[in-house]
């Protein structure tokens, strides 16, 4: 697995690209101000900004019954294969979701928790 970047969920997408272009003036790589999803480029590093409640619907009804509950950050990691290393993990990780195709972002992802309860995300272009 490659960690690809760190994302923050947040409640207020718009303020917070504004500060993280702005105010600390990252590169923006991928996203707008109205997108509800940025990437920014810092010293070789990523950071995304995903708002919060669009995480919840992509992972699920399941998820998404106490979104006050809900993460604030994700680790997000690009593997050769999400079916491959999810079969490698099913067993010693509970799994959130299933591999999915989420088209509309042109990626395969599947979700799961380390055990301090931190959101991670495998993912495979498609």
């Amino acid at each position: 697995m490659e960690l690809t970047h760190t994302r923050l969920l947040v409640d207020n997408y718009k303020e917070c690209f504004l500060f993280y272009r702005d105010v600390l003036g990252f590169d923006v790589t991928w996203g707008d101000e109205n997108s509800n999803y940025a990437d920014f480029k810092f010293n070789g590093a990523t950071l995304g900004i995903f708002e919060r409640k669009q995480m919840v619907e992509a992972i699920g009804e399941k998820y998404s019954n106490a979104i006050e509950k809900v993460d604030r950050t994700a680790l997000i990691f690009k593997v050769n294969s999400v079916e491959e290393s999810y079969q490698a993990f099913k067993n010693k990780v509970e799994f959130i979701t299933e591999p999915t195709e989420q088209n509309d972002w042109g990626i395969k992802v599947a979700h799961f928790r380390d055990p301090a309860g931190t959101l991670i995300e495998i993912y495979e272009n498609i």
